[in-house]
């Protein structure tokens, strides 16, 4: 049995039906090995897409997402998303085609040191050196992209390796997460119990694994539990977040934070004054040493407790058993709650009349979504992006996450159709976002993965715009306009259902018939650019 044999039928076992891949040389072994299995390959146009669909795949199913590119140009091209998948804590395996390891040093084609370049973005990189180990470490780098705070692994496949035959297929001990040093112990459960019960107005916020997606019900057992506000953070904007409504004014008000799995980092300010009252107390619950390392830095004397445990496990054993809730407590909760809702912006948002604006088109993908039984978006960052993120309310979303990238919206889009295949998926972007893995249409339209792409079309980068006005000045703007390029045509010709709007009298219309198409489709809306929302509390 060939190495890629053993590859294969180890993916195989752990539960993978799935492999996002664009082809290549080194690679072409994986690929024949997936033929005599149930194992699919999802063919994509750019590399980075493959990994971008193992992020979205994984956020929306709990499995491995996994991601098959092959050698030198072509992972390079796969680099730039694991720095996405790792802040969207997102268990991804990117498996990379690798030169003859028997020819190391002596100039084989597309000889590189993958794991040299891969390793600060992942929780392992690793070059497998022999048929025989692959089975144990694939296995391995699965485990670990699962344990603790998930995040991307990878591993190099030398092709003289997956081509070797295998002696071994062994796959023990399994690829389950292995999270039993991380269990909390009763005196720090107790220790969070006591700060909350002795404090006025403590909140919850929690990282992007555990966010409403991931851990909805997980989330409200917790919040009904203890009566205390539970609020998930996954945006780079942190206290700026338009879809966290007034957030910034609800923690410079709370006397404890406690973070599960949230680290203090610059979406919470660093937890510095003015942002946070300077009395207010902190404790920090976390999977990762160097999380704990971070927020003792940042917070001082101000950190009660720093607990190294998952997240996860902390908020269960919390969801157990009821905490005493007082009326104080009770109106906190309230208000948070009031609060993280509240939106500021509808005044001056909209002009009226025909013109379309960034909310206005929401409100109107917002009418499709309450018409469907079930229901997901996704949205990249951007102004038009931020919109979408503050308005939308979807069953599940999936957001670019801390990171800050953009561009992966139509990949996501695509993971989604394949983890979601009765939902109504909506993604939304700017005309700047489509840009970067276009062709990606052509993929949907030949795998038969249909989805709803809505392009709020400003004709420009709206946020480096808004920054260049702000910061230099409107006689100073430069490199940021876009033309009037027709996205809908362009996605026609690729096999897909397009819309071109201008009035909004229009705009329903092409979204039903879009969503009705079947078909991957573009609805290509001209919008008035306005900045992101901001909440005002005046």
């Amino acid at each position: 049995m060939r190495g890629a044999d053993v590859l294969v039928q180890t993916l195989a076992k752990a539960g993978v039906t799935r492999i996002f891949s664009l082809s290549g040389n080194q690679i072409m072994p994986v690929y024949d090995a997936c033929i005599d299995t149930d194992v699919r390959i999802i063919h994509t146009r750019h590399e980075a897409t493959t990994v971008f669909m193992a992020d979205a795949w994984a956020q929306l199913t709990g499995e491995i997402g996994v991601a098959l590119v092959t050698a030198a140009p072509g992972f390079g091209n796969a680099i730039g998303p694991l720095f996405t998948a790792a802040a969207s804590e997102s268990p991804v395996l990117l498996l990379s085609g690798d030169a003859p390891a028997a020819k190391d040093g002596l100039g084989a084609f597309q000889e590189l040191d993958q794991v040299a370049i891969s390793k600060p973005l992942t929780k392992l990189s690793k070059r497998i050196m022999s048929a025989d180990a692959i089975a144990s470490e694939t296995a391995n780098a699965i485990r670990l992209a699962r344990s603790g705070r998930p995040g991307p692994v990878h591993l190099a496949l030398p092709f003289d390796v997956v081509q070797a035959d295998a002696d071994s297929a062994d796959t023990s001990p399994g690829f389950a997460a292995q999270n039993d040093a991380l269990a909390p112990q009763t005196g720090e459960i107790a220790a969070i119990r006591e700060a909350i019960a002795s404090s006025e107005r403590p909140i919850i916020l929690t990282g992007p694994q555990l966010n409403a997606t991931r851990a909805a019900a997980l989330l409200q057992s917790l919040e009904l539990a203890l009566s205390v506000p539970v609020v998930a953070m996954e945006s780079p904007r942190g206290l700026n977040d338009p879809a966290l409504g007034g957030i910034g004014q609800v923690v410079g008000q709370a006397d404890l934070i406690v973070c599960l799995g949230k680290k203090v980092d610059f979406t919470l300010g660093f937890g510095a004054e003015p942002k946070f009252g300077k009395n207010c107390k902190w404790i920090v619950v976390d999977a990762d040493a160097s999380a704990c390392e971070m927020a003792s830095r940042n917070l001082g004397k101000r950190l009660l407790h720093s607990i190294q445990a998952l997240p996860e496990a902390v908020a269960e054993t919390l969801s157990w058993e009821p905490g005493p809730s007082t009326n104080v407590q009770q109106q906190w909760l309230d208000a948070v709650k009031a609060l993280t809702r509240a939106r500021s912006y509808a005044a001056t948002a909209g002009d009226g009349g025909s013109r379309i604006t960034s909310l206005s088109l929401c409100e109107a993908v917002q009418r499709q979504i309450d018409q469907v039984p079930q229901s997901l978006f996704l949205a990249d960052g951007g102004e038009f992006g931020q919109w979408a993120q503050a308005v939308l309310e979807a069953d599940e979303r999936v957001i670019n996450g801390t990171a800050g990238a953009i561009g992966g919206v139509l990949c996501y889009a695509l993971a989604a159709r394949c983890a979601r295949p009765d939902a109504a998926i909506f993604a939304l972007m700017g005309d700047g976002t489509v840009g970067f893995q276009f062709a990606e249409f052509e993929t949907a339209v030949r795998e038969k993965l249909p989805f709803v792409a809505v392009i709020g079309n400003d004709l420009c980068w709206n946020a480096e715009h808004q920054i260049q006005l702000r910061d230099y000045g409107p006689e100073r703007l430069i490199g940021c306009q876009l033309s009037e390029a027709r996205y809908d045509l362009a996605v026609v010709g690729l096999g897909g259902h397009g819309e071109f709007v201008t009035d909004a009298a229009e705009l329903d219309d092409a979204l039903e018939r879009a969503l009705k198409s079947g078909l991957p489709a573009c609805v290509n809306v001209r919008i008035k650019g306005l900045p992101a929302p901001t909440y005002s509390a005046h």
